[in-house]
């Protein structure tokens, strides 16, 4: 809060109200419009809340004009280079990056508690052979509550830490087994002496067949989309599982509410319509036609990976993940003709005068799918993909708002219904 205040009049009433500016320590000033309906009789009418701070954090700030994005004050581009999916994990969860002594801990935290309880793997088999893996993550997650529910205590700050620490760790286990439960292969246990993604990787493509040998520039690729993706500030599924907390629900309950939420194609399935649109495409060729198809209002298709809600700029995460892409197929020794379309697409969409009017730029999930696709995984699992880094986040959230929560939340609305009306009787209707 600052001494600063904005006049709010209705000269219909002859009305005021002073309206307090909150300035954080970055980002635009922001109205606290509480004092509104009380002194003017008024509410706000903002759908989507592209224009409303629904709290105050201190996780992860972004200038979409500039394409800034920092978690805690560092700079995705000096995380996504120097650093490690865990070590940004502790970052979110605990503000600082850690000394090692409590990265070791954080990390011997994590690894003991990968293992989940048998019986969620007979959970995971009861569900159809080809249900959508993100279908069985948002069950299986919900019903982590009914499996560990002894030191779930909501006041114990403790409790809560041992909660996020679980889910964290928890994820990549539940995520390979609904993989593999599609596949109809046997469960794989997670093998402690394994790193995050490494471990992962062994438990989504081991077979008992053989043994496994976890590629290097797959853990590697791996661990830089899952810093890209551990945090957004309040997108639809992060302000999601604030939303469910504020209800006082369990962690568990809250996750599985994000997980539903990031499995819109317009949120975290962006990356597979990528896949699906530039296989659409078709060929370098069919650029110019799609493009026009896609500045055509009358027109269905939309070019996917493009724009973003927040950035009004090039998307920090953008540039790195392009040129992450181009660093695995390399390495793996393979050209992806997908690839070379989404370059040449966003070669000729950045000089188009109608995406550069309307500042639409590849954004991050226009190059994620050719990663994953390069690394086997299969497009149904891309969004889960998704789900296990952005874990750190909703759970870093969750934390925070646990520790300074807010009210329920309880948005407005503006209704236009009918107005008030009399019952008439069934038998008096025409």
């Amino acid at each position: 809060m600052t001494d600063k205040r904005v006049i709010l009049s209705d000269e219909s009433s002859g009305k005021s109200v002073e309206l307090p500016v909150i300035q954080g320590s970055e980002g635009e000033p922001t109205l606290s419009i509480k004092g509104v309906p009380g002194e003017l009789g008024y509410f706000t009418y903002d759908p989507g809340f592209t224009a409303t701070a629904s709290c105050t954090s201190t996780i992860t700030f972004i200038d979409g004009g500039k394409g800034i994005l920092r978690y805690r004050g560092y700079p995705i581009e000096q995380l996504a280079e120097q650093s490690t999916f865990l070590e940004v994990a502790y970052l979110l969860l605990n503000g600082e990056l850690p000394a090692a002594a409590e990265y070791d801990e954080f990390l011997n935290d994590i690894t003991y508690h990968t293992m989940v309880h048998e019986k969620l793997n007979t959970f995971i088999k009861g569900f159809h052979y080809d249900a959508h893996p993100m279908a069985m993550m948002a069950g299986v997650v919900g019903s982590l509550a009914a499996f560990y529910h002894e030191k779930l205590d909501m006041k114990d700050p403790a409790a809560r830490m041992l909660a996020a620490k679980r889910m964290i760790a928890k994820m990549p286990t539940i995520a390979a087994a609904c993989y593999r439960h599609h596949m109809g292969w046997p469960t794989s246990y997670p093998l402690n002496r394994l790193g995050f993604t490494e471990r992962f990787l062994h438990m989504m493509f081991s077979v008992p067949a053989e043994e496994y040998e976890v590629s290097e520039v797959a853990a590697r690729a791996f661990d830089l989309l899952f810093i890209l993706h551990a945090d957004h500030e309040q997108n639809a599924s992060t302000s999601t599982v604030r939303l469910v907390g504020s209800t006082g629900a369990n962690p568990y309950a809250c996750v599985a509410a994000g997980i539903s939420a990031l499995w819109g194609p317009a949120h975290g399935g962006a990356n597979e319509a990528v896949l699906n649109m530039l296989e659409q495409i078709g060929s370098v060729a069919n650029i110019p036609k799609f493009v026009e198809k896609a500045k055509d209002r009358d027109d269905p298709f939309r070019l996917m990976g493009f724009g973003h809600r927040v950035y009004r700029n090039y998307d920090p995460r953008a540039s790195i993940i392009r040129d992450a892409a181009h660093e695995v197929l390399n390495e793996l020794g393979t050209s992806d003709p997908l690839m070379e379309l989404a370059m040449e697409l966003e070669q000729v969409a950045l000089k188009d005068e109608y995406f550069i009017e309307k500042k639409l730029y590849p954004n991050v999930d226009f190059y994620s799918g050719i990663i994953y696709k390069a690394l086997g995984i299969p497009k149904s699992m891309f969004t889960v993909m998704f789900a296990i880094a952005r874990t750190v986040g909703w759970v870093a959230h969750w934390l925070e708002h646990c520790d300074n929560p807010t009210p329920i939340g309880r948005p407005r609305q503006v209704y236009s219904g009918p107005a008030e009306r009399k019952y008439v009787p069934l038998s008096q209707r025409d």
